[in-house]
């Protein structure tokens, strides 16, 4: 939360053309088609349902196959499971990025943004993160461990400039 993920997003769609596909907003979908509130809770609890019900990469299979009828370079943004990671690597051309930042940056950048699921305290940030860091669940978030499968790692702790540095630097080794 609050990494930089969405201005990654940007990045690579404004700049490199890439078509994106939200997680986020396909959950969205299917909480306002359950006429349940739009927050962060609900958004885990679907999730880990549509996962636990269909397969721990159910999202993200949904998503890819949307962005291969694309036929052009795409970007998924908010892989949260291993089992998303590992049906994405028997996929053709998947690259994993990972973005983090300390966590009172990235509350801070939260609380700037002020979108419906990130109106919480600090102390709600903290409980929401350790959540969905580590589970043995296969439908449950598990953030620290896709971190630790992603083929790249970025560090946003300064600003945007220093972050698309970064991002260019990967882009340039893969020629893209």
């Amino acid at each position: 939360m609050g990494a930089g993920k969405g201005t990654i997003v940007d990045y690579l769609v404004q700049e490199k053309g890439f078509v994106h596909f939200s997680v986020r907003g396909f959950i969205t979908e299917e909480i306002n088609r359950q006429g349940l509130p739009v927050n962060r809770d609900s958004m885990v609890t679907v999730a880990n349902k549509l996962r636990a019900d269909h397969s721990p990469s159910y999202i993200i299979d949904q998503l890819y196959e949307q962005a291969l009828l694309t036929g052009k370079n795409c970007i998924i943004e908010s892989i949260r499971t291993p089992g998303e990671v590992h049906s994405l690597r028997e996929k053709e051309n998947f690259l994993l990025f990972a973005v983090d930042a300390d966590p009172v940056l990235r509350y801070d950048r939260i609380v700037m943004r002020n979108s419906e699921t990130d109106r919480i305290s600090f102390k709600t940030f903290i409980e929401n993160e350790e959540r969905e860091m580590q589970s043995n669940d296969p439908a449950k978030q598990n953030i620290g461990k896709c971190i630790e499968l992603a083929d790249y790692m970025l560090y946003n702790n300064s600003n945007v400039a220093g972050l698309y540095a970064q991002l260019e630097k990967i882009l340039t080794l893969l020629n893209i």
